[in-house]
């Protein structure tokens, strides 16, 4: 095949209609309209100017072209030296007459039947040309899209193909960009066992018979460069799979999509410019380990229902920013179907919801939370994607995203498709995807979904349903190559970005770098926080249990310290805790509502005080009655001056912001998250009072208490060991106070300490204990 020039500079660009025998409802992907057919004449004549009839085409190549199954159409379409000439082959249906235009040149094709029209110019060099494409009503002058070469490189082939392309979403998918001087948009896909691919959009009327794909060899890959076409576009790729069925899907590098239900692909180019560079340049001085991390978490489109990202973007940093958390983690923002599944099913991982607005929309918001001091996480699931038929379940006719072996491919939870991760390719589109939002869109870290779940062979698979690894074991190795390299790739290419981990099991080494090899045998995962299901779980369990049981659960609130620098944790509070008729946080507490009010602040105090990172859940932060549910978010009714228990919900709230407050001010708390020397018990025995006491320790010695009272009896005299080197203590928070709806008993004035031996110290301090209360004690 010999390609041809590119247009000459200033050509006009328009776009490449195609027009049906019938008019055809245009912007919908569901079918395709009927592909006109013209008659095929016997012996084409001879044209004007000096055209003479082409050489037809084969019938296996005509008829493979027509039924978009062809690996090379740019091999019959297009201009080509020929003896005698310049053959020019167009495929346009529904067309009347096809005119060549170019510099001193205006030359009819002949009619060749079924939209194509071809014929041999005189010429000895291919010409700067373009078409006239007559269709009866309208006659449009475009650019043939069969003369340019690939738009495509072969070092970005090359990359791919060994599953190092670090830029996927530079390479494929729909790309606005100028190519040999004209603008239009490239589309590549990945799809290696299709037959053939044609390129379907509101452009062309869902008929792709006019825009088939050719296939860059071995790579698997297929491309076009389609002139005239550009953002808001909608498009689809119509794929012949190898039994020649077609199936119309969405692209999986698609950077925006239509607003669900609806599921075509969207071509776009970003025009948001960031104004947080000073956010960027800091986010990485220190490490996240030796950090304030209180995160809250928040599913977008309930936060506050019917707000766009934009209206999200001047109400969200505010709020957050008073109550003082350090971050926001978003619940999945891309795109899905179905959103009762808060996201957890995404069908376009390169694209945030069309829920709430276009991906710029959404880069505003987090741009305004950056300016405000706020990081934002977001909730990433590279464990599975669903099944349906236009997305990527057997995307090209063959499983190529989900495993060849349909028992490891099918998730027996979810009723959802596992990623094939041994497969270069899909490792590939998984890791680029982890950088891409932390590129394009400033994400600030990637708290990774079910990481258990992708982790072990037999997960949720009974004896027998699941074949065990190549050294014999349940671990599957190929899912954790793909977390080392996704861990690696992100923290080598995004400074002072942090990956969490959501991983339920004791896996040895979640949190530790990967070229550090466990007693597993495996390197580390590198992930660079783990959330604390144990803690989550055993903590829940206790405050649950009336008081006078408590005792008998006192070691399910002190066994977390067993294992606390085991990994570099979070403590989680998440959706998943309040939700399916787990209740809210405050409705777990037992008693009347004063003291459910009490137990909930107590326990966010000592949550705050425990080693680790926080992180709390929209809503619980005014103690929320009810579950959530994303139908209609937090009751922020709750909060209304006019509701009559308003200052009860208030009351935590305006905790919730001293937490935070003092938190931030206190290194003890944060700064030795991950040393065992950051922590030490004063009496993690007391099962009997309901009392946990302990100390937190600055890098530089400095220490806070705290300690709780989970019993609604106040405690007078109570005594706690502490330094002897500290004179005083005083109480800079104590969830009894009245403020926050407690029933005011507290320690006003400063607590000497004195030379009274207790809990194994030297000196000691002689409190009162609040019912159902937690207090801070600093140095006074």
């Amino acid at each position: 095949m010999t390609s041809t020039q590119g247009a000459a500079d200033g050509a006009p660009v328009h776009r490449l209609p195609v027009t049906p025998r019938a008019p055809a409802a245009p912007g919908r992907t569901e079918g395709l309209p009927s592909t006109f057919r013209a008659a095929r004449p016997a012996q084409p004549a001879a044209g004007g100017h000096g055209v003479r009839a082409a050489a037809p085409l084969s019938d296996e190549d005509r008829g493979r072209l027509l039924d978009g199954a062809h690996h090379d159409p740019h091999g019959l379409l297009g201009a080509h030296p020929v003896r005698g000439g310049l053959l020019i082959r167009v495929l346009r249906p529904g067309a009347q007459r096809v005119t060549v235009l170019a510099k001193g040149l205006r030359a009819d094709l002949l009619p060749e039947g079924d939209g194509l029209f071809a014929g041999v110019l005189p010429l000895r060099t291919v010409p700067d040309y373009e078409l006239l494409v007559d269709y009866g009503d309208h006659a449009p002058t475009v650019h043939d899209p069969y003369r340019f070469l690939p738009a495509l490189g072969e070092l970005d082939l090359h990359l791919f193909g060994e599953g190092r392309h670090e830029e996927l979403w530079q390479a494929l998918g729909a790309r606005i960009m100028d190519h040999q001087g004209v603008t239009g948009t490239r589309f590549t896909l990945w799809a290696p066992n299709a037959r053939g691919v044609r390129v379907v959009g509101d452009f062309n009327y869902w008929d792709g018979t006019g825009h088939p794909m050719r296939s860059l060899g071995s790579s698997g890959v297929w491309e076009l460069f389609l002139p005239g076409i550009g953002a808001g576009d909608l498009y689809k790729f119509e794929i012949t799979r190898p039994d020649g069925t077609k199936t119309m899907r969405a692209d999986p590098m698609a950077r925006r999509t239509e607003c669900p239900p609806a599921t075509a692909s969207v071509v776009d180019a970003s025009h948001h410019r960031w104004t947080d560079e000073d956010w960027m340049a800091r986010r990485g001085e220190r490490p996240v380990h030796q950090a304030p991390f209180s995160v809250y978490e928040v599913h977008l489109p309930s936060w506050r229902p019917g707000l766009t990202y934009r209206q999200l973007a001047e109400q969200l940093p505010a709020y957050v920013k008073d109550l003082g958390f350090t971050h926001v983690e978003f619940m999945p923002v891309c795109e899905h179907p179905f959103g009762g599944s808060w996201g957890y099913q995404v069908t376009g991982f390169y694209a945030p919801t069309a829920r709430m607005g276009t991906p710029d929309d959404f880069r505003q918001l987090i741009d305004a939370l950056h300016r405000a001091g706020i990081g934002v996480l977001m909730d990433w699931v590279p464990a599975h994607f669903p099944r349906d038929d236009w997305a990527l379940a057997e995307f090209d006719g063959r499983p190529l995203y989900e495993h060849q072996d349909p028992a490891r491919a099918a998730h027996p939870d979810w009723g959802t498709l596992e990623f094939d991760y041994g497969r270069t390719e899909v490792r590939n589109f998984l890791v680029a995807n982890a950088v891409y939002w932390c590129e394009e869109f400033h994400i600030d870290g990637l708290r990774v979904d079910a990481v258990a779940s992708m982790l072990y062979l037999d997960y949720s698979r009974e004896d027998g349903g699941w074949t065990p690894n190549v050294h014999g074991g349940r671990e599957d190795l190929d899912a954790v190559a793909f977390l080392q390299e996704m861990n690696a790739t992100v923290y080598r290419r995004c400074p002072g970005v942090v990956t969490i981990a959501e991983e339920s099991t004791a896996w040895d080494g979640v949190t530790r770098a990967t070229h550090h090899a466990g007693p597993g045998g495996f390197g580390g995962l590198g992930f660079g926080l783990k959330w604390n299901m144990g803690w989550m779980h055993d903590s829940l369990g206790y405050v649950s249990k009336e008081p006078v049981h408590r005792k008998y659960h006192h070691g399910e609130m002190t066994f977390s310290m067993i294992y606390a620098y085991s990994e570099n944790y979070v403590l989680p509070i998440s959706h998943d805790e309040v939700v399916h008729g787990k209740r809210a946080l405050v409705s777990k507490m037992p008693g009347d509502w004063w003291q459910q009010r009490a137990n909930h602040r107590a326990y966010l105090a000592f949550m705050w005080a425990h080693p680790g990172k926080q992180l709390l859940f929209m809503g619980q932060e005014f103690a929320q009655g009810a579950e959530w549910a994303e139908s209609h978010g937090p009751d922020w009714w709750l909060l209304d001056p006019s509701y009559e228990a308003e200052a009860d919900h208030r009351g935590v709230r305006d905790l919730v912001r001293d937490l935070n407050r003092h938190y931030a001010a206190a290194p003890a708390l944060w700064e030795r998250d991950t040393d065992p020397a950051g922590f030490s018990w004063i009496d993690g025995e007391a099962s009997e009072d309901n009392v946990f006491s302990f100390l937190r320790f600055a890098a530089d010695g400095s220490p806070l208490i705290s300690v709780t009272n989970f019993s609604p009896v106040v405690r007078h005299a109570y005594r706690l060991g502490v330094p002897d080197h500290i004179p005083a203590w005083r109480e800079v928070l104590n969830t009894d106070d009245p403020r926050y709806g407690g029933s005011g008993v507290t320690n006003p004035g400063p607590l000497t300490t004195e030379p009274t031996p207790w809990n194994g110290r030297t000196a000691s301090v002689c409190t009162v204990l609040p019912p159902l209360a937690s207090l801070w004690l600093r140095p006074s």
